[in-house]
């Protein structure tokens, strides 16, 4: 009697806690709903009080263009605003993706205090979507997670304010998945986000939400991160540009999460997403001002070098199709035949580089650098919450005690080498340890850079988008872009192409390097795609992202 009601009262309190959680969700979801039939009934009353709004043609503009018409007058702030508020409802882009997590409500305030400004900033009355993880005044930063929940952030983070100093209005934050450690974008409070280009497909993550709410036509620039890819992967799924900088070129501080969901030892990042590269070089213009370096003292007072972006002198590429651990798609090395010849016919000299140690960086460097507590931190985190099931694949792998994961990864080794890399998370190196080695190999990477003379990279974006359900499954496709999360490289993604008939018949001979379960994997998660885009990865030195922007220009010019 005394087990049978003790094993009752613990099944009891499992279901009141999960009850619990549940109720703290559905509130976040009513409060989701309000702000949003909030930011309805703004744009209704600005149509009706402004019936000759052109909203069509506001939103056909460049952001370059808009900023032209703005600063001349021709269009209002209030007028771009409201156009694209009601663009988030209008053409339903959030009721059909659902990629908009809160209505950030100050910025109809922000919009009357811009009016009074005599000065106007680079990005004057530009409307801008936020991921939900940075921090907004009077706004909660979920991180997807329950425990987040309530916790009303009190003040802009850094990077907010200096977009609201040059003139831009933030007015929505997007969704993301649960703890972002996964280039899905689903998370139990606000559900899964689709790719607006085919609703089987994912945005990508862990900026998804901004990746559709930006190729849906509902914002014109986002602000995401990016530790493994979260910018650029998106960025490529949705057939955006997207940059991420050099760490630290661009302030997170504060940003959400801020007690962290896992351990770092490699760089995360913020950077600008938009429709096109004149846009993001706008951005970082506009970011990299005195008001960020007298904000936050740790950036690099290095402003923006407009010269270095607007230089025809050709250049000296390298360039590779495949980085020798996760074959490239049919589409991906074609994108990169296709641009290389563009290039060369343009003057540019193509130089054929390799990445040294590759299975090196993604499985000791990155995977035991992103968790060099063996992923403790992320597994606490989940205590009081109930696990996405995108992210179930992953997260039970990361709950292993230490000596399963060794043994796993004994096991494993010769059958699956992709997958080993997940099984021997186990801490043993150090923070210092993972950084230490993570410069030694810096160090030969540039060195081989400088031995070829290089400008530039050009290699492969992961693409096209993955169908719903396999980026959890498939974390270590990520190596063609988290190698320059450790080398702390700025690299931007910019669409080339879109998937062709020819590419997915080539892609059912698809056998990847090893043969194992996670190359079939990613055959069927590319499946089924064509006509969605395909985009290349541009990469320079640290610290070099105007040649970075400039070399995207270059090839979005030529593509």
């Amino acid at each position: 009697a005394l087990l049978c009601s003790s094993a009752a009262a613990i099944v009891l309190l499992k279901w009141l806690g999960r009850r619990q959680i549940q109720q703290k969700m559905e509130e976040a979801r009513r409060t989701r709903d309000l702000a949003l039939e909030r930011m309805e009934k703004a744009a209704r009353r600005f149509k009706q009080e402004n019936p000759g709004t052109q909203a069509a043609h506001v939103l056909s503009l460049t952001m370059v263009e808009l900023v032209e018409k703005l600063k001349e007058g021709s269009l209002s702030p209030e007028s771009v605003l409201y156009s694209y508020m009601s663009k988030v409802k209008a053409l339903e882009v959030t009721r059909e993706v659902n990629c908009v997590t809160d209505f950030i409500y100050g910025c109809e305030d922000q919009l009357q205090k811009l009016k009074k400004q005599k000065e106007k900033g680079l990005l004057y009355g530009i409307p801008v979507s936020i991921k939900d993880h940075i921090n907004c005044k009077g706004h909660i930063s979920s991180g997807g997670m329950v425990k987040f929940l309530g916790q009303v952030k009190e003040e802009d983070s850094v990077i907010v304010q200096v977009l609201k100093s040059q003139g831009a209005i933030p007015f929505v934050k997007t969704n993301i998945p649960q703890t972002m450690i996964n280039y899905d974008c689903s998370n139990l409070i606000f559900g899964q986000t689709l790719n607006p280009l085919n609703h089987q497909k994912s945005p990508g993550g862990s900026s998804g939400g901004e990746g559709a709410l930006i190729a849906g036509g509902g914002s014109i620039l986002g602000i995401g991160s990016d530790i493994a890819g979260s910018i650029r992967l998106p960025s490529s799924f949705c057939g955006l540009c997207g940059l991420k900088p050099t760490g630290n070129r661009i302030s997170t501080s504060p940003s959400a999460c801020s007690d962290g969901t896992f351990v770092l030892a490699v760089t995360g990042m913020l950077g600008p997403m938009a429709r096109d590269v004149d846009s993001l070089a706008l951005c970082m213009k506009a970011l990299l001002c005195e008001e960020m370096f007298r904000l936050d003292p740790t950036v690099p007072p290095i402003p923006f070098d407009e010269e270095v972006y607007t230089s025809s002198k050709p250049l000296r590429i390298g360039y590779y199709e495949g980085d020798g651990y996760f074959q490239p798609s049919p589409s991906m090395k074609r994108a990169i035949q296709q641009t290389r010849k563009l290039l060369q016919d343009a003057g540019h000299t193509l130089v054929p580089f390799v990445p040294p140690k590759i299975d090196y960086v993604v499985d000791e460097l990155f995977t035991r650098g992103i968790f060099s507590d063996g992923a403790a931190h992320l597994v606490d985190c989940f205590k009081g919450d109930i696990v996405d099931p995108n992210l179930k694949s992953q997260f039970n792998t990361y709950r292993l005690p230490v000596l399963v994961k060794r043994i796993l990864a004994i096991i494993l080794k010769p059958i699956v080498s992709v997958w080993t890399c997940f099984i021997s998370v186990t801490g043993n190196l150090q923070d210092g340890k993972v950084s230490a080695c993570r410069e030694v190999y810096r160090t030969e990477f540039i060195a081989k850079w400088r031995k070829l003379k290089l400008d530039v990279i050009l290699c492969p974006a992961l693409g096209p988008a993955f169908n719903h359900g396999y980026a959890g499954k498939l974390f270590a496709a990520t190596s063609y872009t988290n190698l320059y999360n450790v080398l702390n490289f700025p690299a931007g993604v910019v669409p080339v192409s879109t998937v062709t008939r020819a590419d997915e018949e080539e892609l059912k001979h698809y056998r990847g390097h090893y043969g194992d379960p996670w190359d079939k994997r990613l055959k069927e998660a590319v499946e089924g795609a064509v006509g969605l885009p395909v985009a290349v990865q541009c990469v320079a030195l640290p610290w070099q992202e105007e040649l970075c922007l400039r070399f995207m220009k270059e090839v979005e010019t030529l593509a």
